[in-house]
């Protein structure tokens, strides 16, 4: 039964858990790129869940941004794209971890995509 009285961060893991049940059920091989975002920063990593390792991340913080809005976001994205194509990854699964595909998860995705990733 679902309580109706959930404030904002429980909705939020709520979301993401329904999320990564997805994932186990598709049981494929590719990465899975994690998007977390905090009110200043944006971090992102590419994550091999059959191993447990971390195989690239990025975030603005890394790259010495001022903050994580959209054109920062944007740079994350690229980075992180460029990165697991240096590691010969071409593929992943995109977890924007329970947030809404809206402004800087969506800037941050669409850069990734432009340069070169699938999802």
């Amino acid at each position: 039964m679902k309580n109706i009285n959930l404030n904002r961060k429980e909705k939020r893991t709520e979301r993401h858990k329904k999320v990564l049940r997805k994932f186990r059920k598709i049981d494929n091989d590719l990465p899975r790129l994690r998007i977390t975002k905090t009110n200043q920063h944006i971090f992102a990593q590419l994550l091999d869940d059959n191993k447990n390792i971390v195989i690239a991340s990025s975030s603005s913080v890394q790259l010495k941004l001022a903050n994580g809005n959209i054109e920062n976001s944007k740079k994350v994205g690229e980075d992180i794209a460029k990165k697991a194509i240096s590691k010969k990854i071409k593929a992943i699964n995109f977890d924007c971890g329970g947030s809404k595909y809206h402004g800087r998860v969506s800037a941050l995705a669409d850069a990734a995509r432009k340069t070169g990733l699938k999802f």
